[in-house]
């Protein structure tokens, strides 16, 4: 008799799980091992300076213009797409009333945007990667990113009669949109690279030479497309992005799990420990996922149907790095109230960074950067955070996220904008009261410390 699919499955997640840890034990080890070899606040400033500006040159080298810069790109578009959505918002908020029977009355009005922006947020982001992509390559000009979305309308935007349909030329055409951006490109550099295109005199005015020398390219990408976009309906019978979402649907659903979150949470931390930029890094695997939840989200939302993801753009950075990374706004008011003079002066400059969310000023300050002292608090403390939003979500004590408001906005301010819930603010100061009572005890043994310091430079 054949085993349990469901068993095998779990036992697989399990060991992949435990050996996960068993990693993340051995590193764990090293670091503080590294760590303990570093003696006095001067070498860990000089040490984490170092660090920075090496790492952020090579992270920035790395990053700057990978496929994932396009798809980040498409974040504007969703904030406005959130925006569209603040007349449901607040007609939900208020039962009855005039304000309610004004709004349903004109909701098609008040929201008509949203149509221009979630329910087309795919073709940006085909023009956004192909755009990225085709600078990385040196070969980006004025018709990269036409070429992307004709190649994406062709996957995706499905014939009907008197028409086409829109269906996947949102949320759920994401994942195509990165397919069409990249294989647009990909081809036409190939075709370059070879010298596959029509070059016309250097006389000629270099707008219509760049549009002469796409034309080979173009027909090309339209010919691969056409016949991918036909092969999915005959092998499968349904359409490109139908069917690359049933291929993706055990990762997709993979990704908006706690276990996922925590282990975003941790390298994003762990990163940011040794000076390397966490989120710029971490984001390449789960920022077309996030972003893909969240247009999902809004366009339920929008639509009435149930919202059902937790893991979105809006959840990372309003709830599980609000304050910024470490959710060190209790920190710095510690510092600000320390007797340690060198504390309290990183405090007061970091107090307006930190409220809206850039704390690098206590990061690279204090500093957090190979601090054994922050180590635990920094690491491991988020973690706790994840957990307790998580489950507060899931259980109903507040609601999910369903908008992506501008960045840098003030504690709940963003949380409350990204659910529309009034708890989400309760959880935010919550969780910050939570991190600042974790962060006291190791803050105080440091203060402790310092101020040995700076008695001892005193009295020479």
């Amino acid at each position: 008799m054949a085993g349990n699919p469901k068993k095998k499955s779990t036992g697989i997640v399990n060991a992949a799980i435990g050996a996960l840890a068993v990693v993340l034990a051995i590193l764990i080890v090293w670091m503080m091992n590294l760590v303990s070899g570093i003696q006095g606040t001067a070498r860990i400033i000089n040490y984490a300076g170092l660090v920075r500006g090496k790492t952020q040159r090579i992270v920035k080298l790395e990053i700057s213009g990978q496929p994932q810069d396009g798809m980040i790109a498409d974040i504007p578009v969703i904030i406005i797409g959130s925006i569209c959505l603040l007349p449901i918002a607040l007609n939900n908020l208020i039962a009855s009333g005039p304000i309610h029977d004004f709004i349903s009355a004109h909701m098609g009005v008040l929201t008509y945007a949203a149509g221009f922006t979630n329910d087309l947020l795919s073709i940006f982001a085909a023009f956004f990667i192909a755009t990225a992509l085709a600078k990385r390559y040196g070969t980006h000009n004025t018709q990269t990113g036409v070429t992307a979305i004709i190649v994406h309308l062709i996957l995706s935007a499905v014939s009907i009669e008197g028409g086409i349909s829109t269906e996947f030329l949102g949320a759920s055409g994401l994942f195509t949109s990165i397919i069409s951006g990249i294989m647009s490109v990909e081809i036409t550099r190939f075709l370059i690279k070879r010298n596959v295109i029509i070059k016309l005199p250097s006389s000629v005015p270099p707008m219509v030479g760049e549009s002469f020398a796409s034309l080979i390219p173009l027909v090309v990408n339209v010919i691969v497309a056409v016949a991918i976009a036909n092969i999915s309906i005959a092998v499968s019978g349904l359409a490109f992005p139908a069917a690359i979402m049933k291929l993706l649907a055990p990762a997709i659903s993979t990704m908006d799990t706690l276990p996922a979150l925590l282990i975003v949470i941790f390298l994003t931390q762990f990163l940011w420990f040794f000076g390397l930029h966490g989120p710029s890094i971490t984001s390449a695997v789960w920022a077309a996922f996030a972003i893909a939840y969240q247009a999902e989200n809004m366009a339920n939302y929008a639509s009435g149907a149930p919202v059902t993801h937790i893991f979105t753009y809006g959840l990372y950075y309003n709830f599980l790095q609000v304050a910024g990374s470490g959710l060190t706004l209790g920190l710095v008011l510690f510092m600000m109230k320390s007797k340690a003079k060198s504390f309290k002066s990183i405090g007061v400059a970091s107090l307006v960074p930190s409220i809206f969310g850039i704390n690098e000023p206590v990061i690279f300050g204090l500093p957090i950067l190979l601090n054994p002292y922050m180590f635990i608090p920094f690491v491991f403390g988020p973690l706790l955070i994840t957990v307790l939003t998580y489950f507060s979500m899931k259980m109903g004590l507040v609601g999910y996220p369903v908008a992506a408001p501008p960045g840098f906005l003030p504690p709940g301010v963003g949380a409350f904008l990204t659910t529309y819930d009034w708890r989400s603010v309760v959880l935010v100061f919550v969780s910050l009261i939570l991190m600042a009572l974790i962060y006291y005890p190791f803050f105080k043994m440091m203060e402790k410390d310092e101020l040995k310091r700076e008695a001892k430079s005193e009295a020479e």
